[in-house]
């Protein structure tokens, strides 16, 4: 269903905002992560919620509908126009902030998509999400983020997020697709890790260079979490990542978020869409070969 129009987000008219941002940069160079604790408001991570909690049970209804990332850990990539909560987010003041200043004024969003790991998860190898481009080799340049924001009060039992701080800027070229670090350098890894407790309402923004893995969920909570991919324009991400979206949803949306949209414009959404996105090597929780 088309969401009526929401007030264009200037940046340069929040200084709060934008003066946040700039720390938030600091921050995200030297970890790898920043958090922006209520920044997306409760009320809306109570709605989130609601909205993974219809979308989860329907992608796990039929074959494909989500991909595996491991034991009892799901990824699946949704409709923005399904989640009441999407035009909030792409306007929520740091958010824009942060994009503009990490990605670029012409940052685009290319991914909406949820990982949720479920009761009887195990440990993620220690890994990144893609390889290191020589741009951001050669000149410590990020082009990506991933903005995350959770669907519960995460707490120790539910297989929080860990993160190695600092370790964005690792040398993984010798390593496994450029992503996967050997064994013998994991103990450097956790003796860096910090898990995040994230709570409704929470936004969070990493980049995938950091090195981090999901653990084990012991309860039996759904611990989704929503996943806001923006990416630069000289990022190296395929141009096949883009958002499916309906033709009368893009043109309800104001012209400044559309602009940030890379999509793909469809008369009607697929009712079953078939996950494509994958990691390799985290299906089964185990270390990838060669």
């Amino acid at each position: 269903m088309a969401q009526s129009h929401a007030p264009t987000v200037s940046v340069d008219a929040i200084p709060d905002a934008r003066s946040s941002a700039e720390a938030g940069v600091v921050t995200l160079h030297r970890d790898g992560l920043v958090g922006m604790p209520g920044a997306f408001g409760r009320a809306r991570g109570v709605e989130l919620a609601q909205d993974f909690a219809r979308l989860f049970a329907r992608a796990l209804s039929y074959e494909g509908g989500t991909v595996d990332r491991g034991p009892n850990r799901h990824y699946f990539s949704v409709p923005a126009e399904h989640l009441r909560g999407f035009l909030p987010l792409v306007t929520t003041p740091e958010v824009v902030a942060l994009s503009e200043l990490v990605c670029g004024p012409d940052w685009q969003v290319v991914e909406v998509a949820f990982d949720c790991p479920r009761g009887g998860s195990v440990h993620q190898p220690w890994h990144r999400d893609f390889d290191m481009s020589e741009l951001t080799a050669t000149e410590h340049r990020l082009t990506s983020l991933a903005f995350n924001v959770t669907t519960v009060d995460v707490t120790p039992e539910m297989g929080p997020f860990e993160i190695a701080p600092g370790t964005q800027w690792d040398d993984g070229s010798s390593w496994p697709h450029g992503m996967f670090p050997p064994t013998e350098e994991w103990p450097r890894y956790e003796s860096l890790r910090q898990q995040r407790l994230a709570r409704l309402g929470d936004i969070s923004a990493r980049t995938g260079l950091a090195i981090h893995r999901g653990t084990p969920n012991v309860t039996d909570v759904d611990r989704g979490v929503l996943i806001l991919g923006v990416v630069a324009p000289e990022d190296g991400t395929p141009e096949h990542h883009r958002l499916t979206m309906t033709s009368r949803y893009l043109r309800s949306l104001p012209p400044d978020v559309r602009r940030h949209l890379r999509v793909s414009e469809v008369d009607e959404l697929p009712p079953q869409p078939r996950q494509a996105h994958d990691i390799e090597g985290l299906v089964m929780g185990v270390v990838p070969e060669g």
